[in-house]
Protein backbone atom coordinates (compact mmCIF):
# COMPACT_ATOMS: atom_id res chain seq x y z
CA UNK A 1 0.00 0.00 0.00
CA UNK A 2 1.12 3.50 -0.63
CA UNK A 3 2.21 5.46 2.19
CA UNK A 4 0.08 8.65 3.35
CA UNK A 5 2.24 11.00 2.47
CA UNK A 6 1.79 9.27 -1.27
CA UNK A 7 -1.21 9.53 -1.60
CA UNK A 8 -1.83 13.15 -0.59
CA UNK A 9 1.36 14.13 -3.32
CA UNK A 10 -0.83 12.08 -5.69
CA UNK A 11 -3.91 13.85 -5.25
CA UNK A 12 -2.17 17.13 -5.08
CA UNK A 13 -0.88 16.23 -8.81
CA UNK A 14 -4.53 15.48 -10.24
CA UNK A 15 -6.42 18.71 -8.54
CA UNK A 16 -3.22 20.92 -7.37
CA UNK A 17 -2.46 23.62 -10.26
CA UNK A 18 -5.83 23.59 -11.80
CA UNK A 19 -6.69 26.76 -11.99
CA UNK A 20 -3.34 28.29 -11.12
CA UNK A 21 -2.23 31.96 -12.76
CA UNK A 22 -0.87 31.60 -15.98
CA UNK A 23 1.88 33.32 -17.68
CA UNK A 24 4.00 32.36 -20.08
CA UNK A 25 7.75 33.56 -22.22
CA UNK A 26 9.96 31.98 -19.49
CA UNK A 27 12.31 29.67 -19.10
CA UNK A 28 11.87 26.16 -16.68
CA UNK A 29 14.92 24.70 -15.09
CA UNK A 30 14.32 20.34 -14.58
CA UNK A 31 16.76 18.63 -12.56
CA UNK A 32 17.09 15.17 -10.86
CA UNK A 33 16.06 11.82 -11.06
CA UNK A 34 17.47 9.52 -14.24
CA UNK A 35 14.14 7.26 -14.39
CA UNK A 36 11.61 10.33 -14.85
CA UNK A 37 14.14 11.83 -17.19
CA UNK A 38 12.51 10.19 -20.33
CA UNK A 39 8.97 11.62 -19.01
CA UNK A 40 10.42 14.61 -18.92
CA UNK A 41 12.31 14.65 -22.14
CA UNK A 42 9.14 13.85 -23.74
CA UNK A 43 6.81 16.26 -22.42
CA UNK A 44 9.08 18.93 -22.85
CA UNK A 45 9.48 18.38 -26.42
CA UNK A 46 6.01 18.49 -27.15
CA UNK A 47 5.27 21.71 -24.71
CA UNK A 48 8.20 23.56 -26.44
CA UNK A 49 6.02 22.78 -29.63
CA UNK A 50 2.85 24.16 -28.07
CA UNK A 51 4.88 27.08 -25.91
CA UNK A 52 7.85 28.02 -28.11
CA UNK A 53 8.36 31.12 -26.05
CA UNK A 54 9.03 28.56 -23.05
CA UNK A 55 12.64 27.21 -22.87
CA UNK A 56 13.16 24.09 -20.87
CA UNK A 57 16.44 23.42 -19.62
CA UNK A 58 16.80 19.63 -18.24
CA UNK A 59 19.42 17.34 -16.50
CA UNK A 60 19.44 14.54 -14.81
CA UNK A 61 21.61 13.16 -11.99
CA UNK A 62 19.61 11.25 -9.70
CA UNK A 63 16.50 12.25 -7.27
CA UNK A 64 18.93 13.16 -4.15
CA UNK A 65 20.48 15.89 -6.68
CA UNK A 66 17.26 17.00 -7.67
CA UNK A 67 16.20 17.58 -3.97
CA UNK A 68 19.51 19.54 -3.42
CA UNK A 69 18.68 21.37 -6.46
CA UNK A 70 15.23 22.58 -4.99
CA UNK A 71 17.07 23.31 -1.36
CA UNK A 72 19.66 25.69 -3.07
CA UNK A 73 16.82 27.00 -5.14
CA UNK A 74 18.68 26.42 -8.91
CA UNK A 75 15.89 24.61 -10.20
CA UNK A 76 12.61 25.21 -10.71
CA UNK A 77 11.15 21.65 -11.04
CA UNK A 78 12.85 18.55 -9.43
CA UNK A 79 12.60 15.06 -10.61
CA UNK A 80 11.83 12.49 -8.02
CA UNK A 81 11.66 8.53 -8.11
CA UNK A 82 10.99 8.39 -4.49
CA UNK A 83 9.66 11.09 -1.72
CA UNK A 84 10.93 13.88 -0.47
CA UNK A 85 12.86 12.68 3.09
CA UNK A 86 12.22 14.48 6.29
CA UNK A 87 15.91 15.80 6.37
CA UNK A 88 15.42 17.29 3.29
CA UNK A 89 12.09 18.79 4.10
CA UNK A 90 14.10 20.36 7.05
CA UNK A 91 17.13 21.92 5.30
CA UNK A 92 14.33 23.36 2.45
CA UNK A 93 12.25 25.27 5.34
CA UNK A 94 15.61 26.59 6.96
CA UNK A 95 15.88 28.18 3.45
CA UNK A 96 12.50 29.55 3.12
CA UNK A 97 11.61 27.18 0.57
CA UNK A 98 8.31 24.77 1.03
CA UNK A 99 8.60 21.57 -1.19
CA UNK A 100 5.57 20.76 -3.23
CA UNK A 101 5.32 17.24 -4.34
CA UNK A 102 3.04 15.93 -7.75
CA UNK A 103 2.52 12.39 -8.59
CA UNK A 104 3.12 12.57 -12.61
CA UNK A 105 3.22 8.97 -13.12
CA UNK A 106 3.78 5.54 -11.82
CA UNK A 107 7.14 2.92 -12.25
CA UNK A 108 8.38 -0.19 -11.21
CA UNK A 109 11.89 -1.74 -10.72
CA UNK A 110 12.16 -4.47 -13.02
CA UNK A 111 15.15 -7.11 -12.63
CA UNK A 112 17.02 -7.22 -15.64
CA UNK A 113 20.08 -9.93 -17.23
CA UNK A 114 21.56 -10.64 -19.86
CA UNK A 115 19.37 -12.40 -22.92
CA UNK A 116 21.34 -15.07 -22.88
CA UNK A 117 20.78 -16.02 -19.26
CA UNK A 118 18.49 -19.01 -18.65
CA UNK A 119 17.14 -17.59 -15.16
CA UNK A 120 13.65 -16.52 -15.62
CA UNK A 121 12.50 -15.83 -12.19
CA UNK A 122 13.45 -14.63 -8.67
CA UNK A 123 11.80 -14.18 -5.67
CA UNK A 124 12.95 -10.93 -3.13
CA UNK A 125 14.53 -13.12 -1.37
CA UNK A 126 16.80 -14.52 -3.62
CA UNK A 127 17.58 -11.06 -5.05
CA UNK A 128 18.51 -9.67 -1.73
CA UNK A 129 20.69 -12.48 -1.26
CA UNK A 130 22.54 -11.88 -4.11
CA UNK A 131 23.13 -8.20 -3.83
CA UNK A 132 24.08 -9.18 -0.01
CA UNK A 133 26.69 -10.71 -1.53
CA UNK A 134 25.18 -14.28 -0.59
CA UNK A 135 24.42 -15.91 -3.21
CA UNK A 136 27.93 -15.39 -5.84
CA UNK A 137 27.24 -18.10 -8.76
CA UNK A 138 23.54 -18.14 -10.99
CA UNK A 139 23.74 -22.08 -10.44
CA UNK A 140 22.68 -21.50 -6.92
CA UNK A 141 19.59 -19.78 -8.38
CA UNK A 142 18.84 -22.12 -11.36
CA UNK A 143 21.46 -20.84 -13.94
CA UNK A 144 24.76 -21.57 -15.26
CA UNK A 145 28.22 -21.75 -14.08
CA UNK A 146 28.88 -18.31 -13.40
CA UNK A 147 30.04 -15.97 -11.14
CA UNK A 148 27.15 -13.16 -10.88
CA UNK A 149 28.20 -9.83 -11.66
CA UNK A 150 25.96 -6.96 -9.23
CA UNK A 151 25.47 -3.93 -10.91
CA UNK A 152 23.26 -1.51 -8.56
CA UNK A 153 23.06 2.54 -8.27
CA UNK A 154 24.48 4.70 -6.38
CA UNK A 155 23.03 6.32 -3.33
CA UNK A 156 22.04 9.80 -4.62
CA UNK A 157 19.53 7.33 -6.44
CA UNK A 158 16.06 7.24 -6.12
CA UNK A 159 15.71 3.48 -7.71
CA UNK A 160 18.46 2.80 -5.52
CA UNK A 161 16.78 3.72 -2.58
CA UNK A 162 13.10 2.29 -3.32
CA UNK A 163 15.20 -1.06 -4.42
CA UNK A 164 16.89 -0.67 -0.49
CA UNK A 165 13.16 -0.24 1.27
CA UNK A 166 11.75 -2.71 -1.02
CA UNK A 167 14.15 -5.81 -1.48
CA UNK A 168 16.98 -5.04 0.85
CA UNK A 169 14.79 -4.18 3.87
CA UNK A 170 16.74 -1.82 4.67
CA UNK A 171 20.28 -3.33 4.59
CA UNK A 172 23.34 -2.31 2.88
CA UNK A 173 24.72 -3.28 -0.89
CA UNK A 174 27.63 -5.46 -0.84
CA UNK A 175 30.60 -3.51 -1.73
CA UNK A 176 31.39 -5.55 -4.50
CA UNK A 177 28.52 -4.39 -6.19
CA UNK A 178 29.55 -2.42 -9.64
CA UNK A 179 27.39 1.08 -8.84
CA UNK A 180 26.01 3.08 -11.81
CA UNK A 181 24.62 6.79 -11.80
CA UNK A 182 21.72 6.00 -14.52
CA UNK A 183 19.31 3.52 -15.53
CA UNK A 184 20.85 4.19 -18.91
CA UNK A 185 24.13 3.09 -17.39
CA UNK A 186 22.84 0.32 -15.88
CA UNK A 187 20.60 -1.23 -19.15
CA UNK A 188 24.02 -0.23 -21.21
CA UNK A 189 26.32 -2.75 -18.75
CA UNK A 190 23.62 -5.66 -18.34
CA UNK A 191 23.04 -5.78 -21.86
CA UNK A 192 27.12 -6.61 -22.67
CA UNK A 193 27.79 -8.60 -19.80
CA UNK A 194 25.88 -12.31 -19.75
CA UNK A 195 26.81 -12.99 -16.38
CA UNK A 196 25.49 -9.45 -15.04
CA UNK A 197 22.19 -8.22 -12.93
CA UNK A 198 20.98 -4.61 -12.32
CA UNK A 199 17.92 -3.09 -11.89
CA UNK A 200 16.21 -0.82 -14.40
CA UNK A 201 12.60 1.34 -14.55
CA UNK A 202 9.98 -0.28 -16.80
CA UNK A 203 9.82 2.62 -18.97
CA UNK A 204 13.63 1.67 -19.82
CA UNK A 205 13.08 -2.09 -20.93
CA UNK A 206 13.94 -3.09 -24.33
CA UNK A 207 15.31 -6.08 -26.37
CA UNK A 208 18.83 -6.04 -25.26
CA UNK A 209 18.27 -7.22 -21.92
CA UNK A 210 15.60 -9.39 -19.77
CA UNK A 211 13.36 -8.98 -17.89
CA UNK A 212 13.08 -11.39 -14.82
CA UNK A 213 9.92 -11.69 -12.90
CA UNK A 214 9.49 -11.80 -9.33
CA UNK A 215 7.67 -14.18 -6.99
CA UNK A 216 6.53 -15.03 -10.93
CA UNK A 217 4.83 -11.71 -11.52
CA UNK A 218 5.64 -9.84 -14.18
CA UNK A 219 6.36 -5.72 -13.79
CA UNK A 220 3.48 -4.51 -16.14
CA UNK A 221 1.40 -1.48 -16.32
CA UNK A 222 -1.59 -3.48 -14.43
CA UNK A 223 0.85 -5.28 -11.97
CA UNK A 224 2.48 -1.80 -10.98
CA UNK A 225 -1.13 -0.52 -10.69
CA UNK A 226 -3.35 -3.22 -8.73
CA UNK A 227 0.11 -3.40 -6.41
CA UNK A 228 0.96 -7.13 -7.44
CA UNK A 229 4.24 -6.30 -8.40
CA UNK A 230 6.48 -6.06 -5.36
CA UNK A 231 8.79 -3.16 -6.33
CA UNK A 232 6.65 -0.14 -7.40
CA UNK A 233 6.14 3.34 -6.59
CA UNK A 234 4.88 6.54 -8.06
CA UNK A 235 6.99 8.77 -9.47
CA UNK A 236 7.20 12.72 -8.69
CA UNK A 237 8.10 16.60 -9.70
CA UNK A 238 8.76 18.56 -6.64
CA UNK A 239 8.89 21.95 -6.67
CA UNK A 240 10.03 24.62 -4.09
CA UNK A 241 6.51 26.44 -3.93
CA UNK A 242 3.37 26.36 -5.13
CA UNK A 243 3.75 26.64 -8.47
CA UNK A 244 2.66 29.69 -11.00
CA UNK A 245 3.24 30.77 -14.22
CA UNK A 246 4.65 28.27 -16.26
CA UNK A 247 6.02 26.36 -14.11
CA UNK A 248 2.29 25.47 -13.47
CA UNK A 249 1.34 25.36 -16.51
CA UNK A 250 3.54 22.87 -17.21
CA UNK A 251 2.82 20.64 -14.50
CA UNK A 252 -1.24 20.86 -15.61
CA UNK A 253 -0.10 19.80 -19.32
CA UNK A 254 1.99 17.06 -17.87
CA UNK A 255 -1.23 15.60 -15.51
CA UNK A 256 -3.66 16.02 -18.25
CA UNK A 257 -5.02 12.60 -18.83
CA UNK A 258 -4.93 13.50 -23.09
CA UNK A 259 -1.59 15.36 -22.79
CA UNK A 260 1.52 14.56 -20.76
CA UNK A 261 -0.19 11.41 -19.12
CA UNK A 262 -1.21 9.75 -23.05
CA UNK A 263 2.67 10.82 -23.50
CA UNK A 264 3.99 9.00 -20.41
CA UNK A 265 1.98 5.65 -21.47
CA UNK A 266 3.40 5.56 -25.00
CA UNK A 267 7.02 5.58 -23.69
CA UNK A 268 6.35 2.95 -21.24
CA UNK A 269 5.90 4.67 -18.10
CA UNK A 270 2.12 3.99 -16.40
CA UNK A 271 -0.26 6.82 -16.42
CA UNK A 272 -1.63 7.94 -13.55
CA UNK A 273 -5.25 7.19 -14.46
Amino acid sequence: MIHQKRKIAIMAAIMSVIGATISFAGNIVIKGSTTVLPIAQKVSEEYMKLYPEVKISLSGGGSGNGMKAIIDGSTDIANSSRFIKDSEVKLALEKGRYPVPFAVAYDCIVPVVHPSNPVKDLTLSQLKAIYKGEVTNWSQVGGGDLKIVVISRDTSSGTYEVWEEKVMSKENVYPGALLQASNGAVHQAVSKNKNAIGYIGLGYLDASVKALTVGNVQGTPESTLDGSFPISRPLYMFTEKWPAGDVANFLNFIIHPEKGQKMIKEIGFVPLY
